[in-house]
């Protein structure tokens, strides 16, 4: 049997592996077009900043790694151009001197990945504006970077490429701006959960220019991005980090089928609609695991295990491929944010019921030095408390509270669940109520009836309502920084004593910093007949998502408490 690659890197260098592992007489051909067989692509904004140095470390494996190790004919700067199905044979054209072959297969596997999303506007030509998505991509930046030594940056695209590029070139000393189509960075958060992030690319001295986007670029001494607001940027060089698109002219013009955003359309099994093709990757459609509806979910991991599932199959195995959750984390200078499965908007343009908390947590134990607040939002059904998504904006430990989510999710385990998961604990990891129990805890309240909830963008419209009373509970130092006018002010701890000034027989909104004290209000004025309403996320929240500003610290405690 002989099975021609097309495409190495992640899902096409796992599935040559895997199958050699099962197979050892199967003849291997690997395709690559770019000069680098299997190279770690998510590692190269890192070598662009220079927090890798070797650029050997790029390249996990090369033609003759896997010719010695795995029997695999690996062949670099070889694009394959066209696919005859009917003759089984795939064109090959050398990317080196544009001479052209046949290759004949009897199982083909598709890995052509994704390309950057390169805009056709004036000026995307000039040399000084960048993607990244190849080594020689990087390669070209970094080398760019230390001959050119630019001053500044313009980076189009606040998703994780462009993030991580513009920290990369912040680290170099380059003043950089990044440029967001959309209202906040970060597609795969919600609005208000990108707030933070926000405040805190800022704190890091990148400038950002939101619900705007690239139109056309001017050359000059410099190179000048001119947005469609009519603004120009203007820096020694630009990056577009736009995202990317399944690159699947191959399979289309095969007449293979292909489904959401052109992406190929597989089985479980990772069969085309030619069981004699395969395909994997940044390429194909893949079924959303919560919702199950067809998606485009481009990451690493997916592809991997995809390449594995297509071998397993190749080989007469009965490998599936379940369906993504979109599990990602990214490194936004020393912020963490992560996100897998469902956020809310995603939830409602897939029709899908959710109810949803925000919790601050600490990412271990406050009195172990080095603790910093985590955010978390976490997204259930209202009925069944089924774990739909979450999304993580802190610092450490954010990566692997996220991962315990996504198994959750996977396991369709509920918020009560989540309450009841016994997790490692040890001051300098975490605290004895975890953040993902926190989390399960607060949900838990909300299913069962215990607590209600409003949230920030509903605190404005309550504060000016005659028939509501709006009690903040925050300390007299706290409330003396930051506060709303015309809300009443309650000291947590003088509740009892001063109940009497909440007006009865109307409904009482209550605020602290996080949350958790204006639960605690709320339980005691419940008790007394009171209807009461918890702002989520507290004021902290609100006042990052309304009014663009921070109130209290990362490292300080979550629930807020200043002594007055």
């Amino acid at each position: 049997m002989k099975v021609v690659i097309v495409g190495g890197v992640a899902g096409g260098a796992s599935c040559a592996a895997r199958l050699r592992r099962l197979d050892e007489g199967a003849e291997i051909v690997m395709l690559e077009r770019t000069g680098y067989v299997s190279y770690a692509n998510c590692g190269l904004p890192y070598y662009v900043g220079g927090e890798i140095q070797d650029r050997a470390k790029l390249t996990l494996q090369t033609p003759a790694s896997f010719s010695s190790r795995f029997n695999v004919d690996a062949r670099v700067r070889s694009e394959v151009v066209s696919i005859d199905r009917a003759a089984r044979t795939v064109r090959v054209r050398s990317t080196v001197d544009g001479s052209e072959y046949e290759e004949p297969y009897d199982v083909l596997v598709l890995s052509p990945g994704a390309r950057p999303r390169i805009p056709d506007i004036p000026g995307a030509d000039d040399p000084r504006v960048m993607v990244m998505r190849t080594v020689e991509d990087a390669l070209a930046m970094r080398g760019f970077v230390e001959r050119e030594s630019p001053r500044s940056a313009v980076v189009c695209g606040g998703g994780y490429i462009g993030l991580e590029a513009a920290e990369n070139l912040s680290r170099m000393g380059l003043a950089v701006t990044v440029v967001q189509r959309s209202d906040h960075v970060l597609p795969t958060l919600d609005r208000d959960m990108a707030a933070d992030v926000h405040h805190h690319l800022r704190s890091k001295g990148v400038e950002l220019v939101l619900s705007d986007a690239v139109a056309s670029f001017e050359a000059g001494e410099r190179v000048a991005a001119v947005l469609s607001s009519g603004r120009r940027v203007e820096a020694d060089m630009a990056v577009l980090a736009l995202g990317v698109v399944p690159d699947t002219r191959l399979a289309s013009e095969a007449g293979l089928e292909t489904g959401v955003n052109g992406t190929i359309v597989v089985d479980p099994g990772m069969r085309t609609s030619d069981p004699r093709i395969y395909a994997v990757g940044d390429a194909v459609q893949v079924s959303d695991l919560v919702t199950g509806a067809p998606s485009h979910i481009p990451l690493a991991g997916p592809a991997n295990r995809q390449g594995r599932i297509a071998a397993e199959n190749i080989a007469g195995g009965h490998a599936e491929y379940r369906g993504s959750l979109g599990s990602s984390v990214v490194r936004v200078f020393d912020m963490t944010v992560a996100t897998t499965g469902l956020n809310e908007a995603r939830a409602r343009a897939a029709g899908v019921p959710y109810d949803r908390v925000c919790t601050y947590s600490a990412s271990h134990a406050t009195y172990y030095p080095g603790a910093r607040n985590m955010c978390v939002k976490t997204l259930f059904d209202p009925v069944s408390g089924t774990v739909l998504g979450a999304q993580i904006v802190g610092y450490e430990g954010a990566d692997k509270r996220i991962d315990v989510i996504a198994t959750a999710i996977r396991a369709g385990m509920t918020v009560e669940d989540l309450a009841e998961l016994e997790l490692a604990y040890a001051p300098p990891y975490s605290s004895a109520k975890d953040p993902v129990n926190y989390a399960g805890f607060v949900a838990s309240n909300v299913m069962n009836g215990l607590v209600r909830q409003f949230h920030w963008d509903e605190l404005d419209a309550r504060v000016a309502d005659p028939g509501c009373t709006v009690v903040d509970v925050r300390t007299e130092k706290e409330f003396a920084q930051q506060h709303l006018d015309g809300v009443l002010h309650i000291p947590l701890d003088d509740l009892r004593g001063r109940i009497g000034e909440i007006p009865e027989g109307r409904p009482v909104y209550l605020v602290c910093h996080s949350g958790l004290r204006s639960y605690i209000a709320a339980r005691i004025l419940e008790q007394r007949g009171y209807e009461c309403y918890n702002l989520a996320g507290g004021f902290r929240f609100y006042a990052s998502v309304v009014r663009d500003m921070e109130v209290g610290s990362p490292d300080g405690p979550p629930c807020g408490i200043i002594d007055g």
